[in-house]
């Protein structure tokens, strides 16, 4: 097992590889905190005095403080992030599109607030959206604004210099909005216009709607990007999904893992279709079909739809936008986690929110799932190894990983089994994986399983984030299901804070007897006292 140090030294951390761990007593501190559209009038333009770095991530994209919630491209030879912003407080309010260039993806130069409210259209709020790059090499923003009557309309805007290679100038024309709900569309929930593609003459995009219970992706059309015609049907929709947030429509390759361009069609290529549901706050995809003379996307009868959909990450991820990048010729996702805490919490430290790692997604060789992995620029940032091999766990014990110095690691694991005649027979009225995960926890013995990691945890385990898998016999004697389950509810000795679980039934290989964790753990803590961290992990 390869462990990389990453930036910045910190009090020693412990690293342990469990097989099965002593059960703790939780009590009820899981106390899951969502971040909605809850406007908080005392806070939202209250600014931090002072930023507590020691609770901040040490290689997610975040802003230096307050509340950050983001629209995508590459432009002139940077990477270009868009993101809904609170530049006066560490709470949902005063929303801007802030904007930050990169050259790596991992190195950002914070600029000035792209676009801000000041017209009648956007005056209540400028939401999310996205960049398309029209011919020409003219970039675009269309984004959500809310306008003088509280209702969504989507709404455009341009560089004002489009030789600035960092486009630090935006405005916004006065034919503001192009699409408005209209009659039939819920106007309170009509927001997230998707980057456009270009097909047949028209560029046409999505914007997440609902119609009652029945979430859905109007699609809209236009030859000049400026005049938008709505289509007789939706592009695809789903009964009782609720409202369809930030609405992802892209194409995948079915013969590599190379990235396509937004518009690109033909005989080598399926379609993603990605939905955030407001009602879960759980992000589905579906993997199908898209019919440009008809306008209709088919999911794949492979790929479930609604809330039994595929999953990008059963982790803190939300929200998340794809890009495709022209220079490396691979699609990228980003994904936001809110780490948010209760309110006073955020004020008191002055942020909350940040972007997730950036990933390459691609689709597997069967075409039934998307495959995903930290960007390569990631690996820029590793220091010194600490490796071991060959390590026996034993029932019920934990070894721990020596030499890890530093407050963010890159850590790669593979776990080995000789047999899975053992595995404990699945249950199917274990539906809910997040649910299993409490029921078998890492405290709670079984045949195969549970092993992984407890990430940062103390000396003595009075705090620790137990990452770790679970192996289960499925109906069919010859199929096995695996749970895989972070588990942050003794990451720290504080309450009232932040200490989720998350956990999903992962789709793993295990013919060669191996299944392989790569855990980026980073800082994002907690701490009862400065030798004490609690972990942040993000599924894949």
């Amino acid at each position: 097992m390869d462990v990389s140090r990453f930036l910045r030294k910190s009090p020693a951390l412990v690293f342990y590889l469990l097989l099965v761990i002593v059960a703790f007593d939780f009590g009820d501190e899981n106390c899951a905190v969502e971040a909605r559209h809850k406007v908080y009038p005392e806070y939202q333009s209250l600014p931090a005095v002072s930023v507590k770095y020691a609770h901040r991530t040490g290689y997610h994209f975040q802003p230096p403080k307050h509340w950050i919630n983001a629209g995508p491209m590459h432009y002139k030879g940077w990477y270009h992030l868009f993101y809904q912003y609170n530049p006066k407080g560490a709470v949902w309010g005063n929303i801007v599109w802030a904007h930050s260039v990169s050259k790596d993806l991992v190195n950002w130069r914070a600029l000035p607030p792209a676009i801000y409210p000041t017209k009648p259209f956007d005056i209540n709020g400028c939401w999310s959206g996205s960049a398309t790059v029209l011919p020409g090499n003219r970039p675009i923003i269309l984004y959500t604004g809310i306008d003088t009557k509280n209702h969504q309309v989507q709404n455009y805007a341009v560089p004002a210099n489009a030789s600035d290679p960092y486009l630090r100038e935006w405005t916004k024309p006065d034919n503001n909005p192009i699409v408005d709900p209209g009659p039939g569309v819920n106007a309170s929930a009509f927001r997230d216009p998707t980057t456009a593609w270009f097909e047949d003459g028209h560029w046409k995009i999505l914007v997440g709607s609902r119609r009652k219970h029945r979430g859905m992706a109007y699609l809209y059309r236009s030859r000049d990007f400026i005049h938008w015609t709505k289509a007789k049907h939706p592009l695809h929709s789903a009964p009782k999904t609720g409202m369809w947030e930030c609405p992802d429509f892209f194409p995948v390759s079915k013969n590599n893992a190379n990235g396509l361009d937004t518009s690109a069609l033909g005989q080598g290529v399926k379609h993603v279709l990605k939905v955030s549901l407001d009602l879960t706050r759980y992000e589905y995809y579906t993997i199908g079909t898209y019919h440009p003379d008809k306008d209709r996307y088919m999911p794949d009868n492979t790929s479930a739809d609604g809330w039994s959909g595929l999953r990008y990450d059963y982790g803190n991820f939300y929200a998340s936008k794809t890009f495709f990048d022209p220079v490396k010729n691979r699609r990228l996702l980003w994904g936001w986690a809110n780490e948010s805490d209760a309110v006073q919490s955020d004020v008191q430290k002055g942020w909350a929110g940040i972007q997730t790692i950036p990933r390459k997604i691609w689709l597997d060789s069967y075409g039934k799932q998307l495959l995903q992995w930290p960007v390569e620029e990631l690996e820029t940032l590793r220091g010194q190894n600490v490796h071991m091999s060959s390590v026996k766990l034993n029932n019920g014990e934990h070894v721990e990983i020596k030499g890890i110095t530093a407050a963010q690691a890159d850590v790669d694991v593979v776990f080995s089994f000789s047999s899975l005649d053992g595995a404990e027979q699945f249950d199917s009225s274990w539906l809910n994986a997040q649910d299993l995960c409490g029921l078998k926890g890492s405290g709670v013995p079984g045949n195969v399983g549970p092993f992984g990691l407890l990430t940062l945890a103390s000396e003595h385990l009075e705090e620790f984030t137990p990452v770790f898998f679970r192996i289960f016999k499925a109906d069919d004697q010859n199929k096995h299901k695996v749970l895989m389950c972070s588990d942050a509810r003794s990451s720290s000795l504080k309450s009232g804070i932040y200490k989720p679980s998350f956990a999903g039934f992962v789709d793993v290989d295990l013919s060669d007897g191996k299944i392989s964790l790569r855990s980026l753990v980073s800082d994002m803590v907690h701490p009862q006292s400065l030798t004490h961290f609690s972990s942040q992990l993000e599924g894949r």
